[in-house]
């Protein structure tokens, strides 16, 4: 098999796979139906992409088609963002303003077809994919970190598993994104064909690769992500609208005294659904009051802040010799966590030691 029978082999497959994978993302049911439909647009419009690998002839006879392909490239970036934007938050929805994010789409399919698709038209083209990739990679990672900072602020089980995940599948975005960028310079400088075609199978490749990851990944791990509402505001942002003092005067202190009162006799931290705004409500105070009572005043995370409640109550039961036949698992849904691992990593991070570790040294003692 020669390599341009190998790259339309991978191609055909990455397609075959790509659009069985969104067929089964717009039927199947699930609580996420933004996120995976909007992902599922993304792998169609991926495939389009993908398939010039070996459909070279169909798109030279037929032009419109060869502009459609070509200038879907646009729409990729836009449609990864706003995966990224429905996973994070729940009550994401597509409003009229996104649709501008397909406005540079329709504009090299108006330019290519006034002026048909040329060396010259592509490599202007290609800058111009390039600057849109990475303004997009940016704003990708600028709302992740959003999203970990409003969830650390906001919520008190937020599991680091699924943004660390997304994080990852960006990563790998950029790492395949060497390669098409090795590719463009190989072909900019006139490098030979056998070069450009070894790149075109490592790309085939690592397109395969990250998409049957990430798409097995979502389907089989629903939980990885908990969205959060569009409507929360970071504390930094809070503060800059407020414009008021911020250094802790007597009506300050006395709610941070009622606060740490309620925590103390009601317990609210044994609710594993806890999150700022029941909190607030509990306290019969505005959420943006509390998360700047707790998050600037106090200076934690309402995640750690809670957690803190959550490990010392822990402690008192894994140190009771009474509580020697309780399961660490027993243990964990009793303080307040429900999730094995976010326990284990605040734990130890409070304490610097592991449950089993601590308990052990208390009773021996």
């Amino acid at each position: 098999m020669s390599s341009l029978e190998l790259i339309a082999s991978l191609g055909k497959i990455i397609f075959f796979l790509m659009v069985l994978f969104s067929f089964f993302l717009f039927t199947v049911k699930s609580e996420k139906k933004m996120a995976n439909r909007i992902f599922a647009i993304f792998l169609l419009v991926t495939a389009l992409d993908l398939s010039g690998l070996f459909l070279i002839g169909f798109f030279m006879e037929h032009p419109n088609f060869r502009i459609l392909k070509t200038s879907s490239t646009l729409l990729q970036m836009p449609l990864f963002y706003f995966y990224v934007l429905s996973v994070c938050y729940s009550d994401f929805r597509i409003k009229p303003k996104h649709w501008l994010h397909g406005g540079l789409f329709l504009l090299f399919v108006l330019v290519f077809k006034i002026t048909s698709i040329s060396e010259r038209s592509l490599f202007y083209f290609s800058i111009v994919v390039e600057v849109q990739y990475f303004s997009y990679i940016f704003a990708v990672f600028h709302a992740l970190k959003r999203y970990k900072t409003l969830y650390l602020e906001n919520y008190s089980n937020a599991d680091r598993t699924g943004y660390q995940w997304l994080f990852q599948v960006t990563l790998f975005f950029c790492f395949a994104h060497v390669f098409v960028l090795l590719k463009m310079g190989a072909l900019f400088l006139g490098s030979e064909g056998n070069l450009i075609q070894v790149l075109y199978i490592i790309i085939s490749i690592v397109a395969l690769f990250i998409i049957c990851w990430f798409v097995l990944t979502a389907l089989y791990n629903p939980q990885l992500f908990t969205g959060i509402k569009t409507g929360l505001v970071p504390v930094h942002s809070i503060l800059r609208e407020k414009e008021t003092e911020t250094e802790k005067d007597d009506e300050t202190l006395e709610a941070i005294q009622k606060l740490l009162h309620f925590m103390e006799n009601e317990k609210p931290y044994l609710d594993f659904e806890l999150t700022l705004e029941k909190l607030a409500s509990h306290l019969q105070i505005p959420d943006r009051d509390l998360s700047i009572l707790i998050n600037h005043h106090l200076g934690k995370h309402f995640f750690d802040f809670i957690n803190e409640y959550r490990i010392d109550k822990a402690k008192e039961i894994l140190e009771n010799p009474d509580n020697r036949k309780l399961t660490i698992l027993e243990v964990i849904y009793q303080v307040g966590f429900n999730s094995k691992s976010s326990f284990y990593t605040a734990f130890k991070k409070i304490t610097h030691q592991t449950p089993t570790a601590n308990r052990k040294a208390a009773l021996s003692q």
